[in-house]
């Protein structure tokens, strides 16, 4: 079995669900007492998501990428940047190290086909739904037609991801929202709805709402042990 490294903290609500969803679906395919061989470095939220909120992608490059060699030198085999909005430095840090990076959005997109879905929408935080660099990649390598929220709406879904979410924090209301949104895309026609921040899923699940949804975190921590067991 191949050590997993986790790049993780951002926000650490969502990390600590990788962290179970691996070892999980590790004993479960091993049985007994077998547990996923993992490294993580959980990064200062706060430090990255102010360079976030500044533009200062470089220098969030910069510090994904350290944490990155850091956890290559540990051991680790393969990694994981256990973040969707991170994946905008995803090149920048598989750079950085020698061993392969597992891009979260191919792991959604390889379920989305396999359910046979050329129509999704995108939840996330606002430069997840307002940029390129996540649907971009679906769309060119996959040829998937992703469709975002209005921008009213995009506005509401990151205050939560940030405001709530990332802090622990679930409300009812929210919950409410977010479905209502859920709802429009599928009547602008997305046949499934990609969870695309690692929080949302900790909002909403498959048990609120009849359209499938795509856990990014989960598809992405499965994938990990796909890999770490081939």
């Amino acid at each position: 079995m191949k050590t997993i490294g986790l790049l993780g903290g951002m926000s650490w609500e969502s990390t600590q669900l990788y962290y179970r969803i691996i070892n999980e679906a590790v004993r479960t395919r091993l049985g007994g007492l077998h547990s996923a061989p993992i490294v993580m470095i959980s990064v200062e939220f706060a430090e990255i998501e102010a360079y976030q909120d500044a533009g200062e992608w470089g220098r969030a490059a910069e510090a994904l990428a350290g944490a990155a060699r850091r956890i290559e030198r540990a051991g680790a085999e393969v990694l994981l940047i256990c973040s969707n909005t991170m994946h905008k430095v995803a090149e920048d840090v598989q750079r950085a190290v020698r061993i392969p990076l597992l891009h979260i959005a191919d792991a959604v997109a390889e379920a989305i086909a396999g359910a046979g879905m050329k129509t999704v929408g995108l939840l996330g935080t606002r430069f997840t739904m307002d940029e390129a660099f996540y649907s971009g990649r679906l769309r060119l390598q996959y040829g998937l037609r992703v469709l975002v929220p209005p921008p009213p709406d995009r506005r509401i879904v990151d205050r939560v991801i940030f405001e709530e979410l990332c802090r622990g924090v679930v409300e009812e209301g929210s919950q409410t929202t977010f479905l209502r949104v859920i709802g429009s895309l599928a009547d602008r026609g997305a046949e499934g709805i990609i969870l695309g921040c690692t929080e949302i899923g900790i909002l909403v699940s498959q048990e609120n709402t009849g359209i499938r949804l795509f856990d990014t975190m989960a598809l992405h921590a499965e994938a990990a042990v796909a890999f770490a067991l081939a």
